[in-house]
């Protein structure tokens, strides 16, 4: 079943392993970004948000 267009975005936190979570990001953000896998990101909490940036 496809997502309504405007559902799209809207991502589940799944487990991986027994002590980390995770979530899949939008192909269309990491193509535009030209983020590939296994970059470097950096993480940071910004009061009830996350900002992830490319590692320099």
């Amino acid at each position: 079943m496809r997502r309504k267009l405007e559902d799209k975005n809207i991502r589940k936190i799944t487990r991986i392993g027994n002590s980390s979570l995770g979530i899949t990001l939008p192909v269309g953000f990491l193509r535009e970004l030209k983020w590939r896998e296994k970059q470097k990101v950096v993480v940071k909490k910004r009061g009830k948000s996350i900002i992830i940036t490319d590692w320099k």
